[in-house]
């Protein structure tokens, strides 16, 4: 077809595509098939000519693809391709991995995309999307729920904390981020009288606390899901996890064993059988006659006999020659250079350099002729020369290491050129900034420097073993260390390279590689110049232009040497545009520096069927392999041929997992082919030995790492004795350990083998080496087949790292990609699930994480390559900011521990005798006698009741002032006398009486704000008999969450009546609220602003103090609504207990500042004022929100002793006053009055909280033993608090593996695996606990963890429900030890602790009993047989990056959920999932199922701000969360 008769945009698009193929940008087949569907509308026009045009340019575009693109790349081959699509054909028919869920506007948060110049595109077909084949079952479960408690759908009634934390961030208007959405749980729902209240999770499924047998088929579990995407994908991961796994190894390790094995050996492994290995003697290295004494001698030489010869040609970014430099030039100006390095540099009081001192060389890539100068200069002065990379910013990966090695180096001179001065960023002075890291430098500029002396003369030359250069390189963790070259070294380098390459007088050489290191400097400056030769340079951005450019300066000057990498080939190759003109007859050596790579030989075998119809000979091609510390290890002989010229080896790649030799077959789509890279170096010896341990020599058939003995290596690492001993001063051995050679070989870096005839045999390199599961797998190979798996159109070829990170004892496969704009979500977790399937099947190795990160983002080299270490490093870090993770370590890690089994049916008589036998203490304690009172006296009459105590106090102190409320300013709003008091109780009670028509023992709903007007209602329940209810309000600002709740415990309470505020009367009429429950439903409503002036008659009393006095409603942690019933001996006893422990009189002031709705809160904001007489200065949680320093202004304006807060205030305090404490100190707070400040709570004490308070306000004379914690629960609501004249709060620190077992070790502070637990308040007086077995109900020892029972007078009745519950009061209030104290009866509180003696001395004169609270029974988590805390989970989780401000976790049908609250940008999101999970199957053995990213404050927290967990689980498999990110591990 006539491209001229093709419409203009048509042509301008084809010229577009020509360009891209030019560039390398686009494969040929690419190319050809954007073509044909360019051309396609105008075939029909031209249809003779195209059939024409299209036969020959399908012949002869299939023999060129045939001929000339079997590799894409230097990893990429047809053979690899194959095994993929054969790996991935396998996986057909399997079902395809959930994708992870992902929030619409994450997808905005992308950088700016500029594609990288190495970058291509593919449009082959894409291979059909399967699953993994290699994946684990979980087996795990959790405790079922508790009876007689009412589970609620995602609620706990509003409270202040939630909605406001909600607002600060942002996500009020979700309903479902606090609480969930229950309206429609709730529509139509009538409950009768009969029938219990709905347990309205049930369709969760929830398997809270079953525990499966090992032995059980979890096919045969059935679990009902709900119906939302979330559980979908749950289901979609079970059901992969479900699939037979290949049969492991026997890799389980022992927790309690010190020295744990990552593996054990596999039986069926191949071991090497050969021969121990002989050293390999390079030949006899004879000096040809006629070469330089050294280099200075050879510049000096050739400067005064081939003056006009050019030394160095150097070309711009655009092909053409920018420098030129004579051997003339190089002399005269490498003298100008060294007179000023000794006398210019350096005025008066600056220290001057000498002969031995160390300066850095920083030029660019494109000035060689400037660095060659500087180089020789600093030969001829004897000083040290040190090249390092320009830094080009601050951000420069690795910048601060270089910094680090210059400051070792002591160099506080740089040279450089004037053109790369003005390149530095400097600062708005002007000045060059100082990088991290680096020593303050001198900058020198070597252009145009001025002429020495006449009677100057150069310094004597320095020893030979003196250092000539120090070239830097880096390991495997980024390290950079600077390795000495002698000059001994340097010289037998040269000469090394002359004899081995046949090098001569004036011949020409291009070098493409960086000239300031490694082979480009060995060769194209140290040789290039002793031996009188012409190098042109051709530098990294020109070959980013035009990739063939090296090959036409081969043709233009007519070079008989090249030095170029397998991708200079390969660029090479796809620029088939420029061919035209290239003749590489004239090449004698094309040397491969980087031939020592497996997947070079592709490129040279490319390259050579290309270009030898252009005079390049098969002999021509010299691969060698070299290392910064041996320098040049081998190099295959130029020129030479014959069958022994060269060899190529077919390996198995099982084989060299297991580090042996095992020839392969072609046809076998595992097996490795690799080229041999020449022969040792003239002069050299070489030996393999075994890459870990002793260097013990190999066999003949075992890979090893190369080790060179000769004269020609480096010396040491500068400043480094111990790594310069263990790599430059290695002495091998035989089997024996017994040393076979005197002489000192240097280890290489690389792994390979000895082949016959002396062949070297390369197959990667330590630092790229993993060693996962007992087997070694190379980098370079896994990014092979990586890009076998159609990579080109989701991410950009060349921009891929693989390296390896330690989990759980064991190396895991990271594989890291950047993915293109253009590729689709779901495109590319399909392309991500394919290379998992490709690479288990072809390798045998799990990848644990897969991720893909924006283009551009990874850090680059100065030559444009990933910068791997600093990759590595940004990953631990979590700040690589992928936008897509897949992580697999279900697949990966098969090393967990073994799961425990439980001992068989060993009753608790037999524990019991085999503790006393052990000698351990059995588990009890008791706080002090509580005394009895005689109920016919005086004394006991007057505190039976609280509503005669109230009466008794209103005529005996009517004036004393028995409660203050604050308002946020801290002024007084309000303030109670026992009279008025007692007068507003008997208004509310005729209230009740005349418009409530309410009878004695009638149930009466109380919601109100935290104030006076719930205490006034309390006791005006009392006074007629009523039995009070209190409710937390709904939140106006969050009805449709709250209010179903109000609800609900106003229906199961059987409340007749409400009694409330006229505006909270109004919120619950309003049309808002009748959206979410009928106002007709709401039982008769009354206003305690409008109370009749008619006074009672007479204040009730019960018959018995057994009766019921008030009914206590809460949401426990687990989310259950749980009603228990007080008596008012129960009720007075609490009080009383109370009063006698923390020393209550009339005349103390106590502060208060919780919620007052249920627990211990409610009887210290409602009944312990009563009781004993004492004030309480009233503050409501919310007041703090909006003045964090309320509560603390009022501990110091009071000078109060006593106070009891909730975690929300403290961390309220902690959070809001972190930078306020000196202006608080300033305002005269004084805290120093302050003798115990306990934290109400039903949990572990959370230390790091606790402590953070105390250090904080200490300079405030806060004590540091004042913060304590109480402890109450359901059946007893104060079991624990820390009393006036009580031991100061005791810590240990518990093995945390014991705690899973429930057994109790002490463990020193600091040791691994330990936890801190904090003691939770003293016991009360008249209180006995017992730490029993929660399935044998036998009594513990000290030693074990098991559940607290407890007795008191003050325990709770028993749960309150509408129909018997005979059962559950015996379960739960009367239960009896079956071993120990069999007579008493407990209560049992659901919890688990333990006891511990401690050498603290009680009042009584006895040791002290510490009870130590470790976590709710009904949420522990059974996984793996063994118990697990989900603080303790959660605390790591917390730990494992700045950015996770609050988590919690769940089980979900065996899975562990664990949902992160990020703080930080969503693009941030998921580098946390790598490090959640990294950190859990670390510390815990446990392997993260589901990990959830949402906004700060969507996991909900109750009134005491504890973590409403199963509230936050029903929410996530609704889809209420708006989660950032889910992510499903595989």
């Amino acid at each position: 077809m006539d491209p001229s008769k093709l419409p203009a945009h048509i042509r301008v698009k084809l010229s577009e595509l020509e360009a891209e193929l030019q560039e390398g940008d686009i494969t040929r087949k690419g190319y050809e098939k954007k073509k044909s569907k360019l051309l396609e509308p105008f075939l029909q026009q031209f249809e003779v000519a195209d059939q024409a045009s299209a036969a020959v340019s399908h012949r002869s575009g299939k023999s060129r693809r045939h001929e000339h693109h079997e590799p894409e790349n230097r990893y990429r081959s047809d053979v690899r391709e194959e095994a993929v699509k054969a790996a991935l054909s396998r996986h057909r028919e399997r079902e395809m991995l959930p994708m992870p869920s992902k929030r619409q506007s994450f997808h905005t948060n992308v950088v700016p995309i500029e594609t990288p110049p190495d970058s291509d595109t593919d449009d082959d077909s894409r291979s059909s999307s399967s699953s993994l084949n290699r994946l684990g079952e979980l087996k795990g479960g959790s405790r079922p729920l508790s009876v007689g408690s009412f589970r609620l759908p995602g609620m706990e009634p509003g409270f202040s904390e939630m909605v406001n934390r909600q607002a600060a961030n942002g996500h009020i208007s979700r309903g479902g981020a606090r609480g969930l959405d229950v309206a429609s749980n709730m529509s139509g729902l009538s409950m009768q009288a009969s029938q219990p209240p709905p347990d309205v999770t049930t369709s969760s499924g929830y398997m809270a606390g079953r525990s499966i047998d090992e032995e059980e088929d979890e096919d045969e579990i059935e679990v009902q899901m709900p119906n939302s995407k979330v559980s979908a994908k749950i289901q979609q991961l079970l059901n992969t996890l479900k699939r037979p796994k290949k049969k492991p190894l026997q890799e389980f390790f022992q927790e309690d064993d010190d020295e744990l094995q990552v593996t054990e050996t596999d039986p069926n492994a191949p071991k090497p059988e050969g021969n121990i290995i002989t050293p390999a003697i390079g030949e006899q290295l004879s000096i040809p006659t006629g070469l330089p004494r050294n280099l200075e001698s050879g510049l000096q030489r050739y400067g005064t006999a081939h003056q006009k010869s050019n030394v160095v040609t150097s070309l711009d970014a655009n092909g053409k020659v920018n420098c030129t430099l004579t051997y003339g030039k190089l002399l005269t100006r490498a003298n100008k250079l060294a007179f000023l390095l000794l006398y210019k540099i350096g005025g008066k009081g600056e220290q001057q350099l000498k002969p031995g001192d160390r300066v850095a060389l920083v030029f660019p890539n494109s000035d060689a002729a400037g660095f060659m100068t500087a180089f020789y200069g600093c030969l001829f002065a004897g000083v040290v020369p040190v090249a390092i990379d320009v830094p080009l910013s601050r951000k420069d990966a690795g910048s601060q290491q270089i910094g680090f090695l210059l400051g070792s180096c002591g160099i506080t001179v740089a040279l450089t050129s004037s053109v790369c001065l003005k390149e530095l960023p400097k600062t708005q002075q002007g000045e060059i900034i100082r990088f991290k890291g680096w020593p303050k430098l001198n900058w020198q500029v070597i252009d145009h420097l001025s002429k020495p002396s006449k009677d100057w003369q150069l310094p004597p030359r320095m020893a030979d073993d003196a250092p000539a250069y120090i070239e830097y390189t880096t390991d495997k963790d980024g390290s950079v260390m600077g390795v000495t070259v002698t000059r001994k070294a340097m010289l037998y380098q040269c000469r090394t390279l002359t004899v081995a390459c046949n090098y001569s007088e004036l011949e020409t050489m291009v070098n493409v590689l960086d000239f300031k290191r490694d082979v480009g400097l060995w060769h194209s400056v140290l040789a290039s110049v002793f031996n009188g030769m012409h190098v042109i340079f051709v530098p990294y951005s020109l070959m980013k232009v035009n990739p063939a450019s090296w090959m036409h300066m081969v043709t233009k000057y007519k070079a008989t040497l090249a030095i170029v990498k397998s991708r200079d080939m390969h660029w090479g190759l796809m620029a088939q545009k420029e061919h035209k003109d290239i003749s590489l007859s004239n090449l004698r050596m094309l040397l491969v520096a980087d031939g020592a790579n497996p997947w070079s030989l592709s490129s040279c075998d490319a390259f050579l069927s290309t270009f030898q119809s252009r005079g390049l000979k098969p002999e021509v091609m010299c691969p060698c392999a070299c290392a910064a510390e041996a320098l040049t290890v081998s190099l295959r002989r130029p020129g030479k041929t014959g069958s022994t010229a060269s060899g190529r080896g077919v390996l198995s790649m099982a084989g060299l997992s297991y580090g042996v030799v095992r020839v392969d077959t072609d046809d076998k789509l595992t097996s490795l082919t690799l080229q041999d890279v020449g022969v040792v170096m003239p002069g050299s010896a070489m030996v393999v030995v075994k890459v870990e341990g002793p260097p013990v020599l190999c066999k003949t058939d075992e890979i090893g790492e190369l080790c060179v003995a000769s004269e020609a290596v480096g010396a040491s690492y500068w400043g480094l004795k111990g790594k310069t001993n263990a790599t430059f001063n290695v002495i091998p051995l035989d089997e024996d350990g017994q040393e076979v050679s005197s002489e000192h070989f240097v280890k290489t870096g690389l792994l390979g083998f000895l082949g016959p005839g002396g062949l070297v045999f390369v197959c990667g390199k330590v630092d790229g080496l993993m060693i996962c599961g007992g087997r070694r797998h190379n980098t370079d190979d896994i990014i092979a087949t990586v890009l076998a798996v159609e990579p080109m159109k989701f991410i950009f070829r060349g921009r891929i790292a693989v390296f390896s990170i330690k989990v759980l004892r064991d190396e895991r496969v990271i594989i890291i990609a950047e993915q293109r704009p253009e590729a689709s979500e779901e495109e590319c977790f399909q392309w991500m699930s394919r290379v998992l399937q490709a690479i288990d099947s072809i390798h045998q190795v799990g990848v644990y994480c897969l991720a893909l990160v924006p283009p551009n983002s990874l850090p680059k080299t100065p030559l444009g390559g990933i910068h791997l270490s600093d990759t590595k490093q940004r990953f631990l870090e979590g700040s690589l900011h992928p936008t897509n993770v897949l992580m697999c370590p279900h697949t990966c890690v098969t090393n967990l521990p073994k799961p425990r089994t439980k001992p068989g049916d060993i009753g608790p008589a037999s524990v019991m005798m085999g503790n006393l036998v052990a000698g351990s203490r059995i588990a009890g304690a008791a706080g002090r006698e509580i005394g009895t009172l005689d109920d016919e006296s005086d004394a006991g009459k007057k505190y039976q009741f609280l509503s005669e105590v109230l009466k008794w106090r209103a005529q005996s102190t009517p004036d004393h002032v028995l409660y203050t409320l604050l308002n946020n300013k801290g002024a007084v709003s309000l303030a109670l006398t026992c009279s008025q008091l007692n007068k507003k109780a008997e208004r509310v009670g005729a209230l009740l009486q005349e418009k409530g028509r309410v009878n004695t023992g009638d149930h009466v709903a109380l919601i109100f704000p935290p104030g006076m007007d719930l205490i006034v209602a309390f006791y005006g329940c009392l006074y007629i008999g009523a039995v009070p209810v209190t409710v937390r309000p709904p939140h106006p600002q969050n009805l449709v969450t709250t209010l179903p709740t109000v609800r609900m415990i106003v229906e199961v309470s059987k409340s007749i009546a409400v009694l409330s505020t006229a505006a909270i009367i109004k919120l619950l009429k309003s049309k808002e609220a009748t959206g979410t429950v009928d106002v007709k439903t709401w039982p008769l409503l009354l206003d305690t602003d409008d109370l009749p002036k008619k006074k009672l008659t007479g204040v009730y009393r019960a018959p018995t103090a057994e009766m019921m006095c008030y009914l206590d409603f809460s949401v426990s942690t687990t989310g259950m609504l749980a009603g228990v019933k007080m008596s008012h001996a129960s009720a007075s006893a609490v009080c009383r207990s109370q009063k006698l422990a923390c020393e209550l009189y009339p005349s103390r002031v106590v502060c208060l500042c919780l919620d007052p709705y249920s627990g211990l809160g409610f009887v210290l904001w409602v009944l312990s004022s009563v009781y004993s007489g004492h004030q309480s200065i009233l503050i409501p949680p919310s007041e703090i929100e909006t003045n964090p320093s309320l509560w603390l202004t009022a501990l110091s304006q009071y000078k109060v002793r006593d106070t009891f807060c909730s975690y929300s205030v403290l961390e309220l305090c902690t959070k809001g006053l972190g930078q306020a404490t000196g202006a608080l100190k300033a305002k005269g707070i004084n805290l120093s009055a302050v003798r115990t400040c306990v934290i109400v709570a039903e949990e572990r004490p959370r230390i790091s909280l606790a402590n953070s308070f105390s250090k904080l306000f200490r300079s405030l004379g806060l004590s540091a033993r004042a913060v304590s914690t109480s402890f109450g629960c359901r059946v007893n609501v104060a079991i624990g608090l820390q009393g006036a004249s009580s031991p100061d709060p005791t810590q240990v620190y518990c093995d945390m593996r014991a705690l899973r077992n429930d057994r109790v070790t002490i463990v020193e502070k600091g040791s691994p695996q330990s936890v801190c637990l904090m003691e939770s308040g003293k016991i009360l007086p008249g209180v006995k606990v017992v730490i029993a077995h929660p399935d044998t109900m036998g009594q513990c020892a000290d030693s074990h963890l098991g559940e607290i029972w407890v007795n008191s007078p003050h325990n709770s009745c028993g749960y309150y429900t509408i129909y018997g519950d005979d059962s559950l009061r015996n379960d739960h209030f009367d239960a009896r030890l079956l071993t120990g104290d069999t007579h008493t009866t407990f209560a049992r509180t659901g919890y688990l602790g333990f006891i511990k003696r401690t050498e603290l001395t009680q009042a009584d004169g006895d040791r002290h009993d510490a009870l130590f609270v470790v976590g709710s029974l009904d949420e522990t988590l059974m996984m793996r047989g063994m118990r697990y805390h989900p603080i303790d989970i959660e605390n790591t989780v917390l730990r494992c990056h700045k950015n996770v401000c609050e988590c919690a976790v769940f089980t979900w049908t065996n899975l562990l959920v664990v949902v992160v609250e990020l703080d930080g940008k969503e693009s941030e999101a998921l580098d946390l999932v790598p490090l959640v999970t990294n950190a859990v199957l670390e510390e815990h053995y446990l392997i993260v199922g589901v990990v959830v990213m949402v906004d700060p404050g969507v996991i909900p927290i109750n009134s005491r701000g504890e973590k409403q967990r199963m509230h936050l689980r029903d929410g996530f498999l609704a889809d209420q969360l708006d989660p950032i990110y889910v992510a499903y591990n595989m």
